[in-house]
């Protein structure tokens, strides 16, 4: 057998677990990516809601008198 490009160049196929394991590794990755900026919007959001509210505190609500 001759040495030849092919012979040790030869292309090989990834196994389907390889690519699942790939599809699996970005998926986490990306859902991961999103909680996190979820999680810093809402406390972002907290954050100047308990300022607005310790700013402008609401009055209790009156009670109605009877009649």
């Amino acid at each position: 057998m001759a040495a030849t490009k092919g012979n040790f160049f030869k292309p090989t196929k990834a196994s389907a677990e390889k690519k699942a394991a790939d599809t699996n590794a970005v998926a986490r990755g990306i859902v991961e990516q999103e909680a996190s900026a979820r999680d810093k919007k809402t406390e972002r959001l907290r954050a100047l809601r308990l300022a607005k509210e310790a700013a402008n505190p609401t009055p209790p609500p009156q009670k109605r008198k009877k009649k």
